[in-house]
């Protein structure tokens, strides 16, 4: 499993071991481009599409396994990257039938959701089970990850803040309006495709730091508690990400300090920062309304 096991302290920790400072890279990196993308989903109300996605991945997880140990496809290096090759295709799938079903998109995610959990159990089953490699990816593996995944996770995250950057205005105008963006000439389409694509890739990537189980967690909790506290959608992208952030050192640091799994522990700190936000709205609310009644009186 993904623990931590304590010897000295985090800092100290960090700077000798190179699998701890790939960890905290990797999980900065993810903690970054996650909820920004997941700012989109949320506002496109497709919040369920990350989960779907990260279930379809696990069907590639499963047959990546299948390969690997039953049929002794070897250069296969490592199931993640099956992995992402599923997702991408579920991402297909999801576009496909979103066009096929044209007043009922949502059917889409179930139908995706069913067949990578389907396909997922039969390939278990025919490699005789889970193994641990296959469970530590239900739940993250950010202590093992190689320089390699840290190069592909490195150019992912570049290609999606460049591509972000560059069509900015086109994908913000389709998340809060496809009707007014397709009368000003933007190929809503295109842009769906290009957006779902993007996020198949990121749910894919981000697998090795909270799993399959919880990467929907990753990418829409921090947005939550943003919008509590977001004055504009730039600025509820900024806290979003400051919160992320902020619990994937916070999780590290945890789960390294109290030998719990990174994964969970990661979004338990969003979750805590979510739950937190919305105590502290409450009692500010409550004090304003005690005070407007004072004013009224």
């Amino acid at each position: 499993m993904d623990i931590l096991a304590v010897s000295d302290p985090f800092i100290k920790a960090l700077i000798a071991n190179d699998f701890l400072q790939r960890a905290l890279f990797t999980g900065l990196l993810i903690g970054f481009v996650t909820p920004l993308i997941g700012s989109f989903v949320v506002i496109k109300r497709l919040s369920f599409i990350a989960d779907t996605l990260s279930h379809f991945s696990l069907a590639g997880l499963s047959i990546g396994t299948y390969l690997i140990t039953v049929l002794g496809f070897v250069w296969i290096a490592d199931e993640l990257y099956l992995a992402m090759i599923f997702s991408v295709i579920g991402a297909f799938i999801i576009e496909i039938l979103r066009g096929y079903y044209q007043n009922y998109k949502e059917i889409s995610m179930p139908i995706v959701m069913s067949m990578g959990t389907a396909l997922s159990g039969l390939f278990i089953s025919l490699s005789g089970g889970i193994s641990l490699k296959l469970y530590n990816y239900l739940f993250g593996t950010i202590l093992t990850v190689d320089d390699g995944f840290v190069r592909v996770i490195t150019v992912v995250t570049v290609v999606v803040v460049l591509l972000l950057v560059i069509f900015y205005k086109q994908m913000v105008m389709i998340s809060f309006d496809e009707t007014y963006a397709k009368l000003l000439g933007i190929k809503v389409r295109r842009f769906q495709f290009m957006s779902t694509l993007i996020l198949a890739v990121v749910v894919s990537i981000s697998l090795a730091t909270v799993g399959v189980l919880l990467v929907s967690s990753l990418m829409i909790i921090p947005v939550a508690g943003a919008m509590k506290v977001g004055k504009s959608f730039k600025n509820t992208v900024s806290i979003a990400i400051l919160f992320s952030e902020i619990s994937v050192v916070g999780g590290l640091w945890l789960s390294y300090e109290l030998d719990f799994p990174t994964g969970a522990t990661i979004v338990l700190c969003n979750v805590t920062i979510l739950l937190s936000i919305g105590i502290i709205k409450y009692f500010i609310n409550l004090y304003r309304l005690k005070s407007d009644k004072m004013t009224t009186t």
